[in-house]
């Protein structure tokens, strides 16, 4: 079992700010907890299955917090190598924890998404779960070019991320998250969350954090890579999540 946490941030990068996966830093003990309440483990589990990792592929989990979508993607795939990206060092920390527990290999890396630890064309995959909405647009220009940067040609990106509310009650639980008061899958009502995978929609609807920056698909087509689509969408209490695939040509 090798767990390890590295810095990948340049001495200009140590004081740029970031939005915790709560919301905020002081919430981080029951992220976990809210993302179990309300489902989202569903959501990590879809994504990885449509990532469709094989035995001995590279995977970076951009924006990868507490490590649940990475954890989805090796229990999905034991036989890849992942690599979990995160600027918030607190949840990096508990991710390894949780590595540890599972008896697993996992390198952490201390960072930000518009800037890969991974060289030119050496990952099979990018993943990314409900992260992309925490940084800002032009935050996501810059993933979208470091995905294609660091993707071997025919390797994909897979992301799953809100594409707006589809009621008022999901838009005051969606408005909230993405204000970091709530952090991910504060809800409101009671009982699991509906969990509703449809087929694919035009692109033109898929867009993050609610209709603010731009769509995930016109991104990732903006950046160079073929078929960008929606490939699934899910409505859950804290808004809807669509799942993004695309390959880099």
């Amino acid at each position: 079992m090798d767990v390890r946490i590295l810095d990948h941030r340049t001495p200009e990068e140590r004081d740029r700010s970031f939005l915790p996966g709560a919301g905020k830093t002081w919430l981080l003990p029951f992220y976990d907890l809210f993302s179990r309440a309300v489902g989202v483990r569903a959501l990590h589990e879809r994504a990885a299955g449509l990532a469709g990792v094989e035995p001995g592929q590279t995977v970076a989990d951009v924006g990868c917090g507490t490590g649940n979508l990475t954890f989805a993607v090796l229990a999905a795939q034991p036989a890849a190598k992942l690599t979990g990206l995160d600027p918030d060092p607190d949840a990096l920390r508990k991710a390894a924890r949780k590595a540890r527990r599972r008896g697993l290999d996992l390198t952490l890396v201390q960072g930000f998404a518009d800037r890969i630890p991974a060289d030119d064309g050496s990952l099979d995959h990018v993943v990314s779960s409900l992260a992309l909405h925490h940084i800002d647009e032009e935050g996501r220009s810059g993933f979208a070019r470091e995905a294609m940067r660091a993707l071997r040609p025919g390797g994909q990106v897979t992301i799953a991320d809100f594409s707006g509310p589809s009621s008022d009650a999901e838009d005051a639980g969606h408005s909230a998250h993405a204000h970091g008061g709530g952090g991910h899958g504060r809800g409101r009502g009671h009982g699991r969350p509906h969990l509703r995978l449809r087929r694919s929609r035009p692109a033109h609807v898929v867009d993050v954090a609610g209709g603010h920056g731009e769509g995930i698909v016109t991104l990732l087509t903006e950046a160079g890579f073929d078929d960008a689509r929606a490939v699934g969408e899910a409505d859950m209490r804290f808004g809807r999540i669509t799942f993004v695939r695309a390959t880099r040509p």
